[in-house]
């Protein structure tokens, strides 16, 4: 292993402490904002557990998000600069978030006072799952023994096939965010119409077709699945999901018998994430011809 540097990211990628660890990343909290009262996220979920922040929008309770503290992001490098380390920092989408920019900011001031180190920021342009999946892949390199810049520029030259897919359950939260029109919220609701949806190659979040029914929208994320993946049999995968594990573990053995993935693995979607999307999401993260 590669011990010359430190791999960095967000907790808007929904790493576990075990993913975390297998990736050999630190997480950063990102924050969230919830009656009143501010909440950083952890991998461990100290702050609140992701069971309690979904039950607590399902009685009504509104999730807010902010990008990250410039002041929070330096100080979670610079205690690796101190130490010797270069940093690597995987960054949260800029298509979705500010919190790149902040991080570029830090970036650049501790440059100024480290000299000698190396300091890389790499816009992912994705996030939750799919940001994960690029730090556990980056930190797979860095054990094999790549550089610093090695690992910076697989990054860069991956990202664009990580394909996101997703559904949600509940229109209004995407209301709330702008996504969706309310009247297209309120006529979706009625005719039971499910939402298909993507990242972009800018990271933005993009409606892609509407189907009729939960079903339906399932079926839909392992078509396009069908349509762009490359070498399945030699991929990690992952499924994210905001508490419907029963879902995700029926689209797991969907994918599982028709794609042999080498490794698929099964994440909750955090808060910094599912402000924006409500409970009920299902996501499928792979790696495609494109995005």
């Amino acid at each position: 292993m590669n011990q010359s540097y430190v791999i960095l990211t967000e907790s808007s990628s929904d790493l576990t402490p075990e993913l975390a660890e297998q990736a050999g990343a630190e997480v950063l909290p990102l924050s969230f904002t919830m009656e009143g009262k501010n909440y950083p996220h952890y991998p461990d979920q100290r702050a609140m557990s992701i069971p309690e922040f979904y039950e607590r929008m399902r009685n009504g309770a509104v999730a807010v998000t902010a990008a990250a503290n410039v002041a929070e992001l330096t100080d979670g490098m610079e205690v690796h600069l101190r130490q010797g380390k270069d940093v690597l920092f995987l960054c949260f989408s800029s298509g979705l978030s500010s919190t790149r920019d902040a991080c570029a900011i830090a970036a650049r001031e501790l440059q100024e006072k480290y000299p000698e180190r190396k300091i890389y920021t790499v816009d992912t342009l994705a996030a939750s799952a799919g940001q994960a999946l690029l730090v556990l892949l980056a930190g797979r390199k860095q054990k094999a023994g790549a550089s610093i810049e090695e690992a910076r520029d697989f990054v860069e030259e991956t990202k664009l096939h990580v394909a996101h897919w997703f559904t949600v359950d509940d229109l209004t939260y995407l209301k709330r965010g702008g996504r969706v029109s309310p009247t297209a919220a309120a006529v979706g609701t009625m005719l039971n119409i499910k939402p298909v949806l993507h990242v972009d190659d800018e990271g933005h979040l993009i409606p892609m077709e509407k189907v009729r029914g939960r079903k339906a929208a399932l079926a839909a994320l392992v078509k396009q699945m069908r349509e762009t993946v490359v070498h399945p049999e030699e991929q990690t995968m992952m499924i994210s999901h905001a508490c419907c594990r029963e879902e995700a573990e029926s689209l797991r053995e969907s994918v599982l018998a028709e794609f042999h993935p080498k490794e698929l693995m099964t994440l909750d979607l955090g808060p910094i994430i599912g402000a924006h999307t409500g409970p009920g999401l299902m996501a499928l993260f792979f790696l495609a011809e494109h995005r």
